[in-house]
């Protein structure tokens, strides 16, 4: 209880799972799953991405959650503190420095990402995609691509939102955001989802996101959906054992990491169901369109529908409150890290970060336009590399590193301290998919998308 005193605590027992949720949600869940799904056969993808979240995202995301919470500080410090706790090598807050690292690269090319639907938003309120066919709608996305001045603009906006939350602290800032922005969040796509259901062929959709069908099934769609389960729940990124550190004491972690795990995937699905029935509606636009499913495909749709510019408007503005959780939680283990350590002022912290971030993520935009033929390594962009570096290396081999930290070497007496609110059990249940089956398949994706990447 002494070290809750000295570290500020979420101040609702609700709040942990609003801001892992919000962490969680981003681009990845309106985004990515419904283009990922698309191309993967629907039912049979969104099967494997459920077994994925199962058997690797809620065991690793408890244990971020526990190292948080235990080390009560930021990753990197949480880190330290747990592994003297065990008496471990100081080499395991390696873990907390691969995250918060990793939190910060994705930072920098998600709040460019992150811009475009800000672009949107606006394009869709002042009636931009009326008239788009799909001749039109990809010269506005590569138009938009290739304006570095607009991307910069939008990017920048982006992380000033993001900067703006976090200065204000954990109580003022961060609780405050995510108990507004997740609940809107909620209400809009509930709005678009019956929209959907009314203005499109809703049976067609939910059919294709859930029939269920062997033939569809394949080891690619599998290592998608194992590296798209893991990502999407923010793991290894630092945000998870940040946030982590903030949870009160008296709250279950295995039945909080669960519960966030269930609003993530209903996110998803949500989306998917908002997107798919619009989609089957119009025989022009295919499910398996790729990543402009949303950005080439939807305005064509939204241009051509009654009240287009309203219901474009809330879901581009839905897409931006994802996107915008998603940064808070990417800029936060950062931040605190500075505080702690070298007692910067919230104020200062943010803006060393934001600055970094906001040069770094130049190679993003630059890498859409003025750098597409510059290739240096693998022939991939600066924006391909960063990409790579931190899905497909970072991530798995942080989350690897810490399910065999907590299951394997992690003192067994601490680690029970903190999951006492859960059941004999269901905590050996939970340690032993930790330690057996989380890793295995974390190796697994990581040898796939190395694989898929340099001899594919």
């Amino acid at each position: 209880m002494k070290r809750a005193q000295q570290h500020a605590i979420w101040g609702r027992r609700g709040t942990f799972i609003l801001a892992a949720t919000g962490s969680a949600v981003g681009l990845g869940n309106i985004w990515k799953f419904p283009y990922i799904a698309g191309e993967n056969g629907g039912g049979a993808f969104v099967l494997m991405y459920l077994l994925c979240i199962c058997l690797i995202g809620l065991p690793v995301m408890a244990a971020e959650v526990m190292l948080g919470r235990r080390g009560r500080a930021s990753p990197i410090m949480a880190m330290q503190k747990v592994a003297h706790e065990s008496r471990n090598s100081r080499s395991w807050s390696l873990i907390g420095w691969s995250g918060v690292l990793a939190g910060f690269l994705i930072l920098s090319y998600y709040s460019v990402i992150a811009g475009w639907t800000l672009e949107y938003v606006t394009a869709a309120a002042r009636g931009g995609f009326e008239g788009f066919d799909g001749t039109t709608a990809s010269a506005a996305f590569s138009a938009l691509q290739a304006d570095t001045s607009t991307l910069v603009q939008w990017q920048t906006a982006f992380l000033c939102m993001t900067a703006l939350i976090i200065m204000f602290g954990v109580t003022r800032g961060l609780e405050t955001a995510v108990r507004i922005l997740m609940p809107l969040l909620f209400c809009l796509l509930l709005l678009l989802l019956a929209y959907a259901a009314y203005i499109g062929d809703f049976a067609a959709g939910f059919n294709f996101l859930f029939s269920f069908r062997a033939s569809e099934l394949s080891m690619e769609g599998l290592s998608l959906a194992l590296g798209h389960a893991f990502f999407t729940l923010s793991l290894s990124m630092g945000a998870i054992m940040a946030y982590g550190s903030y949870m009160p004491h008296k709250q279950s972690i295995l039945k909080t990491a669960v519960t966030v795990g269930i609003l993530d995937t209903s996110v998803a699905l949500l989306a998917g169901l908002v997107i798919f029935p619009i989609v089957f509606a119009n025989p022009g636009v295919e499910p398996s369109a790729g990543p402009g499913l949303m950005f080439v495909s939807l305005p064509i749709v939204f241009g051509a529908m009654p009240l287009g510019e309203v219901f474009g408007t809330v879901f581009f503005l839905l897409v931006t409150i994802a996107a915008w959780s998603s940064t808070i939680s990417l800029l936060e283990p950062a931040v605190a890290y500075l505080t702690e350590r070298f007692r910067f002022h919230r104020v200062a912290a943010n803006l060393l970060i934001v600055f970094c971030a906001w040069l770094l993520g130049l190679t993003t935009v630059f890498s859409l336009n003025r750098w597409q033929d510059f290739k240096p390594v693998a022939g991939m962009t600066p924006f391909d590399l960063s990409l790579f570096v931190t899905e497909q290396v970072m991530l798995p081999l942080g989350a690897l590193a810490t399910a065999i930290y907590v299951g394997w070497f992690m003192n067994k007496r601490p680690l029970r301290r903190e999951l006492a609110l859960d059941s004999s059990r269901w905590f050996v249940r939970w340690l032993l998919v930790l330690k057996y089956v989380s890793p295995v398949l974390i190796a697994v994706v990581f040898v796939l998308g190395i694989f898929d990447k340099f001899v594919g």
